[in-house]
């Protein structure tokens, strides 16, 4: 699932780009998806702290404020990331064309769409900004299955139906919201389970590659564990504990499954080498925000388990985390990658992880600590801001460059 740059795809027999003329904005898949995770990841937050502090409100939003703040992190924020992924990866997994031009501004701009959609629910109807909000993950599902099925790939089939549940997640939460079920947040958590084990699937590839490369060429003998049947156990298992905790959160079997998950994903990130790797931000990051993962995992499942952890520390954890460290880490590599520049990270990039690491950090903390929690929220609120502001001014533009 590497990714290689427009430059190594002509010289490896991928299809190139078309010609195209209009914004280089809308040239590859990953440029304007990329763009729009970081800026909305800023704006959202910004704007969430200021209805905390009651400085603004959205009254014309579907969602209260608390669950307008995670469905547009995670359909809004997230959503965007896997889309810039996904449209970037799929022409090297399939050998097809990449979307690009008029129908990658279309794509676009039903994700934008259902951005605003979420903001004027109640003067364009409930009902009608649904709709439209839904219907960017449908679409791209549909754009996805063309390119696996046409190209054949059947490896990656586990993509489709992610990317299919997920569009059921944000269909479920604003069915919950229309009052046309009674779920008790099942979008949201299926959101973060469907998102959790893409980290888990791809992460789980793409990091002991990217690790492996990174020692090979520093002649360190000791390389990561390639992807194996330890690994698809624990994917198994994973799967199996997010679900349940998705459709039957409240089961007695609930928390010890997540917990089981954790401890089988930190033994999969055990074996892949990462205190090797310090000398290179572009490879740590991706093994900090793996880290997430497992700790996410387990502090939701003790959440189950003893009223001493809070279930916030596990979500956030997954999302501050796990989902945010991940996206910071594979959009700043990526955007380097696929615009011919040198795998390296600068001061800048650096920046920007130990940022992302210490909003996470601080969230997670506020979750659990006793005192100080007004302070270290402010501290997640404000680093979490400077690091995706960072990423949109120092990677927008390369993004919006030719």
């Amino acid at each position: 699932m590497n990714q290689p740059s427009e430059a190594a795809a002509a010289r490896a027999g991928i299809p190139r780009y078309k010609s195209w003329g209009g914004l280089a904005l809308f040239r590859q898949g990953f440029r304007p998806f990329f763009l729009a995770s970081g800026v909305s990841a800023a704006v959202l937050l910004s704007v969430w702290i200021m209805m905390l502090a009651r400085l603004i409100d959205l009254p014309g939003a579907i969602f209260a404020p608390a669950h307008w703040h995670a469905h547009e992190m995670i359909f809004g924020t997230l959503a965007a990331a896997v889309a810039g992924f996904l449209l970037t990866a799929i022409p090297n997994w399939t050998g097809r064309m990449p979307l690009q031009g008029w129908p990658l501004v279309g794509l676009f701009g039903l994700w934008l769409a259902g951005r605003g959609a979420m903001v004027t629910a109640e003067m364009i109807g409930l009902e009608l900004a649904a709709v439209i909000d839904v219907s960017f993950l449908f679409v791209l599902l549909a754009v996805v299955v063309r390119e696996i099925v046409s190209g054949r790939n059947w490896r990656n089939l586990p993509v489709i139906v992610a990317l299919a549940l997920l569009g059921a997640a944000n269909a479920a939460a604003h069915l919950e919201t229309l009052g046309y079920i009674d779920t008790y947040d099942l979008g949201m958590r299926g959101g973060i389970s469907v998102i959790a084990l893409l980290i888990g699937l791809i992460g789980g590839r793409i990091i002991p590659s990217f690790t492996n490369n990174w020692l090979a060429k520093r002649n360190v003998t000791q390389r990561p564990r390639p992807f194996g049947r330890f690994d698809t156990g624990v994917m198994a298992l994973t799967a199996a504990a997010l679900g349940l905790w998705t459709f039957l959160p409240y089961h007695d079997w609930t928390g010890y499954l997540l917990v089981a998950a954790g401890a089988g994903n930190a033994l999969r990130f055990m074996r892949w080498q990462g205190a090797r790797t310090l000398a290179e931000p572009l490879v740590w990051s991706l093994h900090a925000a793996y880290a997430w993962l497992p700790l996410g995992l387990i502090f939701l499942g003790l959440s189950y388990v003893t009223a001493d952890m809070p279930e916030t520390a596990g979500l956030h954890a997954l999302t501050a985390g796990a989902m945010g460290g991940m996206i910071l880490a594979v959009m700043t590599r990526a955007t380097l990658g696929h615009t011919g520049r040198t795998l390296a990270a600068d001061r800048w990039t650096t920046l920007i992880y130990v940022l992302g690491l210490a909003a996470a950090v601080a969230r997670v903390a506020a979750a659990l600590s006793p005192v100080g929690y007004d302070a270290l929220l402010m501290t997640a609120g404000v680093t979490w801001i400077a690091a995706f502001g960072l990423f949109s001014v120092r990677y927008g533009a390369i993004l919006l460059r030719r």
